[in-house]
């Protein structure tokens, strides 16, 4: 999870200008996923589908993540998923602070590495995230950034262990993964 937060903190300064102006996420070209493996060889992707954000004229970045728009590919599953391990919380959210004057130079065809520290939202807990971000600027009025590397969310750090030990009970899994892998596009507009 904290690797998420940075790595939306990361998109939020490609979306910088010079004139600061405020950028908006783009919900339908942005994502979030990340992956889990059951009974130690089946491996699933699964990722939110609804995010909306900003980066304001002072750096603060926002991204909120609509819990209910999990998708597993599974109805059963996204059910469980929710009520056992997000207790249905209705939002995620990342957050944190960019230097927008390091984004001013970037053209479109740009591209650049930026490390973004964050904290993740999730259930009432904070986490610290680290990410590395490849953030392009699209045109003039676009910018995305995706993970650069994987982030490897613990459960017990994003304070749904127990959520996922409920999981393994009502699906009759020997076990699921306590570590998944985390990858976000997020696309800025203005």
């Amino acid at each position: 999870m904290k690797n998420t937060l940075r790595a939306l903190g990361g998109l939020a300064l490609l979306a910088a200008s010079p004139a600061h102006a405020d950028w908006s996420l783009s919900s339908d070209e942005s994502q979030v996923a990340f992956a889990s493996i059951k009974k130690d060889t089946v491996g699933e992707v699964h990722h939110f589908s609804e995010l909306s954000g900003s980066v304001d004229a002072e750096g603060n970045v926002t991204v909120d993540i609509a819990v209910a728009s999990l998708e597993t590919w599974i109805d059963i599953r996204n059910e469980r998923m929710l009520k056992a391990v997000l207790n249905a919380s209705p939002t995620a959210t990342l957050s944190g602070k960019v230097d927008l004057d390091a984004m001013e130079k970037m053209k479109p065809g740009d591209t650049e590495l930026v490390d973004i520290d964050g904290t993740l939202t999730l259930n009432g807990t904070d986490m610290d995230v680290d990410v590395s971000l490849f953030v392009a600027r699209l045109t003039d009025d676009k910018m995305m950034a995706v993970t650069d590397e994987m982030i490897m969310l613990s459960t017990e750090d994003a304070g749904i262990d127990e959520g996922v030990s409920t999981l393994m009970k009502l699906a009759d899994l020997p076990g699921i993964t306590r570590v998944s892998p985390v990858t976000l596009r997020l696309v800025f507009t203005r």
